[in-house]
């Protein structure tokens, strides 16, 4: 379902327009070069298999929204929070399809980078994984009381340039991204609360 939505809708040529959805840019040599860099020193069978379980833990958030649900099932008395919390996880996986079906940059297709493994689709910018595991760090790391982000976005970002899926700007922007909609989420679950308490 995903890729099909990835592909360009055809659409009838304006006089005197040039296509309008042209692709991102090629990336920087500099992009490539540090995929390069990071696949010769990490990429090695043990480390892709850890990048490989990471990449389908989180895809479409899944493993992250699965997380959430079952704080809600066994933290009773903080179940609302924990769905809100599961919700900005959401919100931030679909942020990052959005800006990808508005970028669509490509992703990495050169012969020396390895791509390591499938994807749903060939759009990369932003990286959803980062994304919502930003999200998700940020968020659950505020009820858990854990520097989750510390913990979690860096080896997820890494995983992404192990497997040869993304550009570095890639898990950049979409951490950054995924920062951003958890800092939303938690304000207007702030402000929803206050407003409750004043009623």
């Amino acid at each position: 379902m995903a890729e099909l939505l990835d592909r360009p809708v055809p659409t009838a040529p304006v006089p005197g327009v040039t296509d309008a959805a042209e692709p991102f840019p090629d990336p920087a040599a500099g992009e490539v070069r540090a995929l390069q860099a990071v696949q010769g020193a990490i990429a090695r069978p043990s480390v892709v298999k850890v990048a490989r379980g990471m990449s389908l833990f989180g895809e479409h958030a899944a493993g992250w929204l699965a997380i959430g649900l079952l704080g809600a099932a066994t933290d009773r008395a903080r179940r609302r929070d924990w769905l809100v919390a599961a919700a900005g996880v959401a919100a931030a996986h679909g942020a990052s399809i959005g800006v990808k079906r508005v970028v669509r940059r490509s992703r990495p297709d050169h012969p020396s980078v390895q791509v390591l493994v499938g994807t749903p689709s060939r759009l990369s910018f932003p990286s959803a994984h980062a994304t919502s595991t930003t999200a998700a760090a940020v968020l659950y790391g505020r009820l858990l009381r854990r520097p989750l982000p510390a913990v979690l976005v860096p080896p997820m970002a890494l995983s992404r340039l192990v497997l040869g899926v993304h550009y570095p700007s890639d898990v950049v922007v979409g951490s950054a991204l995924g920062a951003a909609v958890a800092t939303v989420t938690r304000r207007l679950a702030r402000t929803r609360r206050q407003k409750g308490t004043t009623r």
